[in-house]
């Protein structure tokens, strides 16, 4: 336990719903995007070898990936971020303009700032085409030859611009040891907290 001084500069970011959902989904992503390079890229596929298992994984842990989500829904803080990730309101869109001129000090955000909204947003979007062109791939009677033509091509396509979004993820994250901390333990510093989400940290007092 933090020492009283300590804790009073600390403020409670997530709980262990919120976190789990989010390094179990994490791993099941990279387990999928591994698999999928080991797929596309004839280096690391030779590399690996066993082109039918990496398949079975790949498929599998795609498949596996809303279920985290999903089972997050029973958490009523887990519930909570959800509705604060889908309102978007006039400090957003300040935000947003602020970030798109680069102006640094005028970005006032809520526990998620407009950038962590639109990503998750777009995020949740992604996944379910992937998972929806993912199956017609795999079950090959659900649709006729032209829709799992069309449906390789979006899945292939969209996997890499999943990728590039999930590298600018991390970079991110990297760049932040303080919102890694938050994500690893639940805290983070209120001095950080005040100035990177100041609406919210004005509500935790």
């Amino acid at each position: 336990m933090l020492p009283r001084s300590d804790g009073q500069r600390r403020v409670r970011r997530f709980g262990p719903a919120q976190r789990l959902v989010h390094r179990t989904t994490a791993w099941l992503a990279l387990v999928c995007v591994a698999g999928a390079a080991c797929l596309y890229l004839p280096p690391l596929a030779e590399l690996v070898g066993r082109r039918r298992l990496v398949v079975t994984v790949h498929e599998w842990s795609g498949l596996l990936l809303p279920v985290p989500f999903l089972l997050g829904l029973a958490s009523s803080a887990f519930r909570a971020d959800l509705r604060r990730l889908n309102r978007f309101g006039p400090h957003d869109r300040q935000w947003l303009r602020a970030a798109l001129r680069r102006e640094r000090g005028a970005r006032p955000a809520g526990k998620f700032n407009a950038g962590q909204k639109v990503y998750a947003g777009w995020l949740a979007g992604a996944v379910l085409v992937m998972l929806g062109t993912g199956l017609l791939m795999w079950f090959t009677g659900l649709a006729p030859l032209v829709w799992r033509t069309g449906a390789t091509f979006v899945h292939d396509w969209l996997a890499l611009a999943l990728v590039v979004v999930l590298a600018g993820h991390i970079g991110k994250a990297l760049a932040d040891p303080e919102a890694r901390r938050g994500m690893r333990t639940g805290s983070v510093g209120r001095e950080w907290a005040a100035r990177e989400h100041p609406l919210w940290e004005h509500e935790e007092r």
